[in-house]
């Protein structure tokens, strides 16, 4: 019998059979991808080696705790309230981060000053030399700041000055007052409040705040008109009565000023801006009278919407002559109409002849007495009592 050969053994020409052929390709694979692994492992840490050297030793030449710390804690606290913090070495954290009792970053930045443009403080009005945290940042004044308002402390300044609904106003300088401090008004300022302070205002030889008086007037009128010391009333037929109510001098008088105008125009009456006293227009209202009917005719008289017109006294009647005028005596340029360069009653009684009064004669001025039966012009007057 001839021998039978399995096909999967058949021999090749090249030599060896077909499984010996795959199992040495196999062999050839695996010694090709270990060569490579090798290669790329060699690359890795070629790679490493040049990073290392230029970077350095990844490991720190020192331990944290070699430089001195304030901790988180340290940061609010002195936010907070101003606790100076102190300085200490680093100290591992023995819980994680959250699970402790520090205050966490919100809290810290929660207690930071916050930007204020329109209430923060400026440097003017802090205190010249004072240091504070300025919470502004516009200028670039955010931050520890010094303040630049003026220390009034002892200062005497000088003060502008104003006037509103007629009261006087003296405003201090811009600064820092503590309560003890005085400000200041020159003569000249509170002068300037008040145009009435004038040199023709203020008696001859007498100063007020710095203007020196120019006023003379006449003798013996400079405080404007006095008393003729009469203090008891007559009637016609030189009885004592009572004054109240008879319009004589007894119960009636002025004092005044000097003033510029004169006289003030009210149409039926004139003011003397002198005396305060108003006068009639028309000197000349009614002819003449008796004493006792001047009297009468003054007290009844109703004119420019007043009732209390009265006979002058004799100073009265005496203020309103110019010895520098005659024909009538009076000042120039005077606004009165109907005046009489003749005698006129006044309401004062000659003491030493009760049946008398005195008149004054507006032609020269002159003053002189008659039996009061006399018949004289009348000038009714009001005011000045």
């Amino acid at each position: 019998m001839s021998e039978k050969r399995h096909p999967n053994n058949v021999q090749t020409k090249s030599g060896g059979n077909r499984n010996s052929q795959k199992s040495q390709e196999g062999g050839n694979v695996m010694r090709g991808r270990k060569m490579s692994l090798v290669i790329a492992i060699l690359a890795l840490v070629s790679v490493w080696a040049t990073l290392t050297v230029w970077a350095g030793d990844p490991d720190s030449p020192g331990a944290p705790g070699d430089t001195f710390w304030y901790t988180l804690e340290d940061i609010y606290d002195r936010l907070n309230d101003g606790t100076a913090g102190t300085q200490s070495t680093f100290t591992e954290p023995v819980v994680a981060p959250g699970t402790g009792t520090m205050h966490t970053l919100n809290e810290i930045m929660g207690k930071a000053p916050a930007v204020d443009n329109t209430n923060g403080a400026t440097q003017t009005q802090v205190l010249t030399g004072t240091a504070y945290w300025s919470l502004r940042t516009s200028g670039g004044t955010w931050g520890l700041q010094t303040g630049s308002m003026t220390d009034r402390e002892g200062d005497n300044a000088s003060t502008a000055q104003g006037q509103a609904g007629g009261v006087n106003y003296f405003a201090a300088p811009e600064g820092y007052y503590d309560g003890g401090d005085r400000v200041s008004a020159t003569d000249a300022q509170v002068v300037a409040l008040d145009t009435d302070i004038t040199a023709g205002n203020i008696k001859d030889g007498v100063s007020i705040l710095g203007v020196s008086g120019t006023f003379t007037g006449c003798v013996g009128y400079e405080t404007g008109v006095p008393k003729t010391g009469q203090t008891v009333c007559w009637d016609a037929d030189g009885n004592s009565v009572d004054c109240s109510g008879t319009g004589q001098d007894g119960e009636h008088q002025k004092g005044g000023s000097w003033p510029d105008p004169r006289f003030t125009d009210n149409g039926d009456t004139i003011t003397d801006n002198l005396t305060g006293l108003m006068w009639a227009e028309n000197a000349n209202l009614d002819g003449q009278k008796t004493w006792a009917n001047a009297l009468t005719y003054c007290n009844d008289l109703s004119l420019g919407g007043y009732s209390d017109w009265r006979l002058p006294n004799v100073l009265e009647l005496l203020s309103l002559i110019d010895w520098e005028e005659y024909n009538p005596a009076l000042p120039g340029g005077h606004p009165f109409s109907g005046v009489q360069s003749n005698y006129y009653w006044s309401s004062t009684t000659v003491a030493v002849s009760t049946t008398y009064a005195w008149f004054v004669n507006l032609n020269l001025g002159g003053v002189s007495s008659a039996s009061k039966t006399s018949t004289y012009y009348v000038w009714p007057v009001r005011g000045g009592q």
